[in-house]
This record gives structure tokens, sequence and C-alpha cells, in this order.
């Protein structure tokens, strides 16, 4: 009789641990289906609802895929889970990259790129402030301004050179305000002399720049 109730007992025990088991795997298997139909779920809603909330987006996206690979340890033979998981990583980094090149500011116009490298990126905007040129900076502004025209001077059209010389001027009229709030005799030599580097570099290449349009256009 003992042994009866002895065998009963762990059969008990057995079937207890055989339930607990299955209902773990079950538990993980619906996590992971989780995971792959919230990847089937985020391509389906509009890119300008996902701009909005792209951050929230990638964040349930990277608890949801974690918990997923976590769950393939409860699930014995997960060779097919396995695949599913790593065909829905695949699917949503395609589409992540999808949406980077959607939600990605437009490039700047061919006028706003020529600023950006004179003067550093988004510095000039269309409203021509040059208020953040100050004392202290207003040399290596020029430096700046002076060296990158140089290097680039084969390459620029005559309507490049146009802007060139508004962008010119409009620092040249910061700097009469500058030079009334503490400008160094050093830095004032020292722009003088990147001026003079300027002035003939400008009615040179700007003729030249002309003179090649010209025979383009006669072509």
């Amino acid at each position: 009789m003992k042994n009866i109730q002895l065998l009963s007992g762990i059969a008990l025990i057995a079937l207890s641990f055989t339930s607990c088991k299955d209902e773990k795997q079950e538990k993980a298997q619906k996590t992971i289906d989780a995971y792959v139909a919230y990847v089937d779920s985020v391509k389906n809603v509009k890119a300008d609802d996902l701009k909005a909330d792209w951050k929230d987006v990638e964040a349930e996206y990277d608890r949801r895929a974690e918990n997923a690979q976590l769950a393939l340890a409860d699930i014995k033979d997960n060779a097919a889970e396995t695949e599913r998981i790593n065909a829905s990583k695949t699917k949503y980094e395609e589409f992540k990259n999808e949406m980077t090149t959607v939600f990605a500011p437009p490039a700047p116009s061919p006028k706003q790129q020529l600023r950006n490298a004179l003067f550093g990126e988004g510095k000039i905007g269309d409203d021509m402030s040059f208020s953040w040129v100050n004392a202290q900076n207003i040399h290596s502004v020029y430096q700046q301004f002076v060296h990158t025209v140089e290097d680039n001077k084969d390459s620029y059209s005559r309507e490049d050179w146009d802007e060139i010389k508004v962008l010119y001027e409009a620092l040249d009229s910061r700097k009469n305000t500058v030079e009334k709030e503490g400008l160094s005799s050093e830095d004032n030599r020292k722009i003088a002399g990147l001026k003079v580097k300027f002035a003939p570099m400008y009615t040179v290449n700007r003729m030249g720049a002309k003179s090649e349009e010209n025979r383009e256009a006669k072509k």
C-alpha cells in the first residue's frame, strides 16, 4: 500500500512538472508570436504617424525583441521559432533603414550648402544674420571663409561667386559693428591680410567662371 501511495505521489509530481513545463513553453510561444506580430503591425502604420512616435516604436521593439530571444530557451525544439525571430529582425532592420531615409530632413539647397561650407553648418540661414559673429571669433570666421573660397575657387560657378560676394559684404558690414565692440588690433591686422588675399581671387575667378559659361552657351 505504501509503495502504491509513493508511486502515485511521484506520478503527481511528474504530471505537475509536465504541466508547468507546457505552460512555460506556451507562454514563450505567445511572447514570440507577439514579437512577430508587432513587427508586421508597425510596417502597416503610415510614415507620418510613425515619425512623431518613432522613439517609442524603437523602445517597444527592443523590449519585445529581447523578450522573444529569451523565450527561445523555454522552447525545446526552437529551430523554427529561431528562424521566425531572425526573419522578423531582418524585416524590421530593412523597415528601419527605409524610415530613416523617409524621416531625414531634406538636403540643403546648393546655396545653403555653400553657406554651410563658408561659415559652418547652419550658421547662416535665409535671414542672413551675422549676430553670432563677435570680436572674439571674427578673425576665425574670415579665415574659414577665405580659405574655403581659395580651396574651391576652381569649382565655383558665376552664381556661386555672386553669392560669395553678397556673403562677404555682409561679413564686412558685421566687422564694422564688431570693431566698436573690442576687436583687437592684432585680429584687425590679420583680417586685413585675408581681405587683401580675397579681393583679387574673387575678381579673377568670377571673370573666369563667366567666360567659361559663355563658352558653354556658344556650344
